[in-house]
């Protein structure tokens, strides 16, 4: 007996939680409001990321997210995205604002399909972005104001050659990489940086750099 990946479906947020047979007072918006309020949170945060990029490149957001893909978005021309977020403030007590530095470290692919690990460590996107909350006001930061963010692109193939470090990279090495924008240019910066993908697939992968860092 084979036991199938389940493919999520868009909720209204009007489904309740059900005992013996019985609607409950509690709803799914109720566990959403319950969870995911505090958008200023790591976890949370990282997630919304995503959102704001799913929408600048106009992703049908009718379509649920994929908890586990091998990337974070696929734009509807076939370009694949990572998305890493970072922020100054955070929600707990500060003595200072954190220090930015994102996560580019290759990974082992997980295959919901099959239930199957890669065996080779790579970046599967083509496309990674960068989101900043770059406001410092603990008493403003919204996340949900796009102006408090910004947003850097670079393609895979321009992480692959980055000598510095294969496994993050700073805010001072990321601005010396490429430029910021805002969450309207965001989706024309995506596709200039997807055009990389007509370089050499060997160098596309990092056949070559992987041998000597994973």
């Amino acid at each position: 007996m084979a036991f199938y990946k389940i493919e999520a479906t868009l909720k209204t947020g009007d489904e309740r939680l059900v005992s013996k047979d019985q609607n409950l007072a509690f709803s799914l918006l109720d566990f959403l409001r319950w969870s995911v309020s505090d958008i200023l949170s790591n976890a949370t945060r990282g997630r919304f990321a995503e959102f704001i990029v799913a929408t600048a490149v106009k992703l049908d957001i009718q379509q649920v997210r994929d908890e586990w893909g091998a990337y974070d978005l696929e734009t509807p021309d076939g370009t694949k995205i990572e998305v890493k977020s970072a922020a100054y403030i955070q929600t707990w007590f500060q003595r200072s604002l954190s220090k930015i530095s994102f996560s580019i470290k290759a990974a082992l692919y997980w295959d919901s399909l099959t239930n199957l690990q890669s065996k080779i460590a790579k970046r599967s996107a083509d496309v990674y972005v960068f989101c900043l909350l770059h406001h410092d006001n603990k008493q403003t930061c919204d996340p949900l104001n796009l102006d408090h963010w910004e947003f850097y692109v670079l393609a895979t193939q321009e992480l692959n050659l980055y000598t510095r470090s294969q496994h993050s990279i700073t805010l001072k090495s990321l601005k010396k990489l490429t430029i910021a924008v805002n969450y309207e240019e965001l989706n024309n910066e995506i596709i200039k940086k997807s055009r990389y993908n007509d370089l050499d697939d060997n160098c596309g992968n990092g056949v070559n750099y992987y041998s000597n860092t994973i």
